[in-house]
């Protein structure tokens, strides 16, 4: 049962971003829809 959990979110499609269409760099099964460019949230390096 356990690995065919994981087979699950290992098959989860890219998410995109709802405004851009960008392909988000994040966990694919988390809620957000828009990528933090489209957020105007950037990370200070």
């Amino acid at each position: 049962m356990f690995s065919n959990v994981l087979e699950f979110f290992r098959n989860l499609p890219a998410k995109v971003c709802s405004r851009c269409g960008m392909e988000i760099e994040e966990q694919h099964e988390c809620y957000g829809n828009t990528c933090y460019r489209c957020l105007g949230q950037h990370w200070i390096n």
